[in-house]
């Protein structure tokens, strides 16, 4: 059966950030992922919280970066700021537990795209060095255009062919099954094509990023799929809830009634 995370960027937002997770707790969750936590407090602050509430973190993402970046690995001319942004990025990951650190490729839309993928290739080797000694997995995350216009990494075929270049074979795929359907659909085999390369699993409704039991993706075959392929990983609920976070999931109580979800 699935194990399944709450994402505090997105989830139980009608509460202050730090009681969030007394929230996730007290809906049935274990684990949590958040975007960007560092800016809600020190590591000390976050492992507080996650250790209070007997929650583990999952995953965080490296910062944004200026407005208009989303994330800097594939931006010529930002290698500093890159490598200060992944390295403190790692430090906090290890002290709050040792979640997947998601490297955001950033908006280079401007960028001719073969300078773009140079970039982001040198970078994405690099933080792989700086990740070497720390045990944390390393995570990319195709984002659709419609809602990331300008996003370099954009499939996750290209993500794949990505991971299968020399010396970018510890990377790991951060499978979002909402931007898989609106960018390229056939989510079911995708995961099939690329389980061994997947490092995290994200679920949303399509198209509008709602609770997963609505809209055009049928999550229980999806995550049933997931199930049978021995995915052993956290799938984080990362969607907009049409109403109070812990009202809205009535989806998990479903999956778990079909023996899916734990």
């Amino acid at each position: 059966m699935l194990k399944f995370s709450a994402n505090l960027s997105i989830l139980f937002t009608e509460l202050p950030f730090e009681e969030r997770f007394a929230a996730a707790s007290q809906a049935g969750f274990d684990a949590v992922e958040c975007w960007f936590p560092y800016e809600h407090g020190s590591a000390s602050q976050i492992r507080a919280l996650l250790d209070a509430h007997q929650l583990k973190m999952v995953g965080i993402n490296t910062p944004r970066g200026e407005a208009g970046q989303w994330g800097l690995a594939a931006l010529p001319g930002y290698e500093a700021a890159f490598e200060k942004s992944v390295r403190d990025t790692l430090e906090f990951a290890q002290a709050v537990g040792g979640p997947a650190v998601h490297v955001m490729a950033g908006l280079a839309g401007h960028v001719p795209e073969p300078e773009a993928g140079r970039s982001y290739h040198a970078n994405l080797e690099k933080a792989l060095r700086w990740a070497e000694d720390s045990g944390l997995t390393l995570v990319i995350e195709p984002l659709n255009g419609r809602d990331r216009p300008g996003y370099f990494l954009r499939s996750v075929d290209q993500a794949a062919g990505i991971i299968e270049r020399q010396g970018l074979g510890r990377l790991r795929i951060m499978f979002d099954c909402y931007h898989i359907q609106v960018q390229e659909g056939d989510v079911i085999t995708r995961l099939r094509r690329h389980i061994d390369k997947i490092g995290h699993v994200q679920i949303a409704g399509v198209p509008a990023r709602g609770e997963p039991d609505q809209g055009e993706l049928n999550y229980v075959e999806v995550l049933r799929e997931l199930d049978q392929l021995g995915w052993k990983g956290y799938v984080g609920a990362e969607y907009k809830p049409s109403g109070p976070s812990a009202a809205s999931l009535g989806w998990l109580a479903e999956l778990r009634r079909l023996g899916i979800a734990a």
